[in-house]
């Protein structure tokens, strides 16, 4: 039987364009999507907000040591804080619904294409596989199209808003991010490639197990006729291995990206503590209050994103 996990004629994917054909089913839920869009927005402005608030509290409140001072400020925190947790469970719950709801979409118009198959097909083609590609493999677009995205925009907009503000508290330091980003992100894009073809061969490896079980079971009677438990059992105990071994990697591949990761953001971090109180002890003014502990927060919790 020809193996549809082992087709040579499929692409590699490039680049994130096969996603395109996504938006028919994105199409009727505009307004959802409109909704999850605010939300996000909202969110990511209330957590940058946060680190503001923070730092008003501790540069005015500690130094006044005046009660109304404190109140005032510690209002204005919680406010934020209150903000940024309605909005992010909002943007968290609409982003969710779109994604159940574009793969229930999306397996209702798959499985009307299946039935539909010519004979030869069915002829060739697992049972057990198709039904892996109607549950695992439509499981994964789930994944990117709901969570994944909305984990990539809020990514996004938080790393241009806390460059923005970067900016705001010394320019010096924002060429010095602009200069890291590349650095840190470069190597984690290539590892991820990895990752990428080895999630991919470990999902072929799956469907191959749920083709081999399909086949076995639908002709049990044929099987447990001629006494072939033992050779079917050894078959998918092989193809169990098979998968264990490319997940094995692909951990392997993933715990090597995370290290490297770790390292190359702490390692940007400690330059930039390095860069941005050398001129604070040479006496110069625009580096006196050049790295303050909003910016390296902001600084830390973007680029530990990218090493996930």
């Amino acid at each position: 039987m020809a193996d549809m996990s082992t087709n040579v004629d499929r692409p590699r994917a490039k680049s994130l364009n096969p996603l395109r054909a996504l938006m028919p089913f994105l199409r009727p839920y505009r307004g959802m999507m409109v909704a999850a869009l605010g939300a996000l927005l909202m969110a990511t402005v209330a957590m940058l907000a946060l680190p503001v608030a923070l730092r008003q509290l501790i540069d005015h409140v500690v130094a006044a040591r005046d009660a109304s001072t404190l109140n005032r400020y510690l209002i204005g925190f919680l406010a934020a804080s209150l903000i940024f947790g309605v909005f992010a469970a909002l943007r968290f719950y609409l982003v969710t619904w779109l994604g159940e709801r574009v793969v229930a979409d999306l397996r209702s118009a798959v499985y009307r294409c299946v039935v539909r198959m010519d004979p030869l097909f069915f002829e060739t083609t697992r049972v057990g596989e198709v039904l892996s590609r109607l549950t695992t493999d439509t499981t994964l677009v789930q994944a990117i199209s709901g969570v994944n995205l909305s984990i990539i925009l809020r990514s996004s907009l938080s790393l241009i808003g806390g460059l923005v503000m970067l900016g705001l508290t010394s320019a010096k330091l924002m060429g010095i991010m602009l200069v890291l980003i590349p650095v840190v992100v470069g190597p984690l894009i290539v590892i991820g490639r990895r990752v990428r073809g080895l999630s991919r061969a470990s999902q072929d490896r799956i469907a191959d197990t749920s083709g081999l079980a399909g086949e076995t079971l639908n002709a049990i009677q044929t099987v447990q006729a001629f006494t072939l438990e033992d050779l079917q059992s050894e078959r998918y105990r092989k193809a169990v291995e098979d998968s264990f071994v490319t997940a094995v990697r692909r951990t392997r591949v993933r715990a090597a990206l995370t290290a490297v990761g770790i390292t190359l953001v702490f390692a940007g971090i400690t330059f930039g503590v390095v860069v941005g109180f050398a001129p604070s002890s040479r006496g110069h003014d625009d580096g006196r209050a050049a790295l303050t502990v909003s910016a390296v927060h902001r600084f830390r919790r973007q680029f530990r994103r990218r090493s996930h």
